[in-house]
This record gives C-alpha cells, structure tokens and sequence, in this order.
C-alpha cells in the first residue's frame, strides 16, 4: 500500500463535497482527484480545494486518475452502480446512504464486494452521533438486560428540497414505502447487535401534492415494523412530507433493566434509566450523567474537526474509521453486510406497503 491513499470523491459539487477537506486530516489519506457532471461546481471545487484532476465521468477518473479510494456522495440511484464500479477496479469504496436501490442492485453489489480486493463501506453517520455512540456502549455492557424495542425516526420535510434535488422526487419521496431508512435503523442495528428478519410496512395516506399538483407517491408518513433477529421488536419512522418544524431523528430503546429516549425537542435532553445504575424504582436521569464513566474513546476530547463535521460529527468519525479499516486491513464498522442489513429492510418495506402491509421476510446477505 502507498503511504498515503489517495481520494477521489464524485459528487464533490454536491454532497460528496461534504468530506473533501476531512480526508486530508487521516496521515494515511490524501484528495487526489474530484468528479461531478456539474462542470462549474466542479471546476469550484477544484479552485477551492487546489485539485486538478477533475473528471465528469467517474469511469474515466477511476482508470486515469491512480486513486485508492472511492467516495461516492451522487444521488441514491448512482450508489450501488458506480460502487461497484470502483470495487471491479480494486478501488476502495466509501459509499453515502442507501447501500442499492433495488434488491438486484442490492445482490450484484455484494458480490461485487465479496469478489474484489477492496474494502467496502457504507457511510452511515447517525451511528456515530454523541448520544447514539454512549447508548451503544451502555448497551454493550449488558447494561440494559435483554433488548425487545426500540424506535428510529427521521423527521425531515423535504418538499421544496425535491425541487432542488431532483433525484429525490423519484427515490425518497416517488416511491411508496421506508425509501430512506438507514438513519433510523442503523443506530438500532448497533445497539441491539441483531438484524431485521422480518418487516411490515404501513402508511398515514397522501396529505400533499408537489408543485405541479401531482400526488407524491410516498406516503406522508411511514411505519416499518421491524422484527429482529433475537425476537424483539423495532419501530421505524420515516416522514419526508408532512408540514412539520424538522425534528431530524428520535431515538428510543427499551430492555428488561434499562429504558432510553431522545430529546423531542424544546429544552428536552436525553434521558435513560438503568436498573444497575439508578436502583429498582425506574426513574428517568440525564444521559450526560453518564459520559465520564461510559463514552467511548472517539468522544473523549474529540478534534475541533470532529466538532465541525456536519450531523454530529459523524461525516468525520465514518472517514476515520473507514481509512483505518484500510490501513490495518480489519472490517469497517458498516462493511457490505451490516449496510444490507440497513437497507434490504427498507428495499422490503416497498413489497410490504404494496402487498397491504403484509409482513415479509428481509434475506440475509451474507447467505447470497
């Protein structure tokens, strides 16, 4: 391996233009190159960032440019396609949320994984947001007894943002179903250690039309139920219509021993109850009260970097861990099964809502 990798992001005008300067902060990773079929973004980018290498197909700067790694920040339906494009070449991939848009992108995308020497990752970064990464902890350390509930939402109203960003008419708010689940399962995942076995999915009806008097596909807001692995339950939201002040996520989890919810909002703060900890009688206490004795070592006098980076520090935290991974050649923490089992659910939930929310079975990707 060259002492440094070298970086090429696509998608660098837009969301991929999130992660250009973090990946210069990692000693073994460097910018090297910057594509986007916006050329005046891209030609920005290039000025801003002192990048020459500036590419409008992805093709042409995975075999001219000499990069290691591949970030890919395009729009969903590019996901799955140019990932495994660069995964073909032996191109290290760090893709944006969701894994695939379908369940045949979903399989040609593990294998393509499984086939090549590179490492592949999903770049889910809820998972590693400050109150996220404590309760994950807490839980670890059996703290919450057997796991059976949890809840996820992501309350974001994205009507004017559809106009804005086309794709998203058509992937997140054009289909009905959980189109955008990972935020709010991905965390949930973690913590419970198990996977989604089985999902339902129902919606709240259509409320809304787009600018041009259409009906949205998606219903204003979805529940995906979850059953889990290990016999529990989770309940996940998704709301990308309704009129609403933008909530961005709510977290709950719930164990013989121990009870956790997020802050709605106001002067709320996160709140949790352990058995072990706070005694019989369940009463709610602060999270934060728990931080010297229990927050991993990433939040521990956290970079000014990691302070910075967009939803909560977690655009920094996935880099590390991703570059690290390739460095020391161990497993990323989102590595292409773990972003299966946050993205079939959802990619299910579609039959689920189309079929009158029956429930349907989610495979499991590592049986592919």
């Amino acid at each position: 391996m060259a002492e440094q990798l070298k970086v090429g992001v696509i998608g660098c005008a837009g969301r991929g233009g999130s992660f250009l300067n973090t990946f210069n902060i990692h000693p073994h990773t460097t910018l090297h190159a910057l594509c986007d079929i916006n050329e005046d973004g891209l030609k920005e980018a290039g000025q801003q960032t002192g990048i020459d290498r500036l590419y409008t197909d992805y093709n042409r700067m995975f075999d001219e440019a000499g990069i290691d790694i591949a970030m890919v920040g395009t729009p969903m339906p590019l996901h799955a396609p140019m990932s495994i494009a660069a995964l073909q070449r032996g191109i290290h991939v760090l893709s944006e949320v969701p894994a695939a848009v379908s369940m045949d992108e979903a399989r040609d995308l593990v294998q393509a994984a499984k086939a090549s020497s590179a490492t592949y990752m999903m770049a889910e970064n809820f998972t590693y947001m400050r109150p996220n990464v404590l309760v994950k902890a807490l839980a670890h350390k059996g703290l919450f007894g057997q796991m059976y509930f949890a809840e996820g939402e992501y309350l974001h109203e994205l009507k004017e943002l559809n106009e804005i960003t086309t794709w998203r008419r058509k992937w997140q708010t054009g289909i009905n179903g959980c189109t955008y689940p990972t935020h709010s399962l991905g965390p949930v995942i973690q913590w419970m250690k198990e996977r989604v076995v089985s999902v339902m999915c129902v919606g709240s009806g259509h409320h809304y039309e787009d600018p041009r008097g259409d009906q949205y596909e998606n219903e204003d807001s979805i529940l995906m139920l979850c059953r889990m692995s290990g016999g529990g339950l989770a309940k996940i939201r998704v709301d990308m219509l309704s009129d609403r002040p933008h909530n961005m996520v709510y977290y709950s989890l719930q164990g013989t021993d121990g009870a956790y919810e997020a802050a709605r909002g106001l002067n709320d703060e996160p709140k949790i109850w352990l058995r072990q900890l706070h005694g019989d009688k369940p009463s709610w206490h602060p999270l934060s009260e728990l931080e010297d004795e229990f927050m991993p070592d990433i939040w521990n006098n956290p970079p000014q970097e990691a302070l910075e980076a967009g939803h909560g520090g977690g655009d920094y935290f996935e880099i590390m861990d991703f570059a690290d991974a390739i460095v020391n050649a161990t497993t990323p923490p989102t590595d292409i099964h773990a972003a299966m089992d946050m993205t079939l659910p959802g990619l299910v939930s579609q039959q689920s809502i189309a079929q009158e929310s029956v429930w349907l079975d989610v495979p499991d990707s590592r049986q592919w």
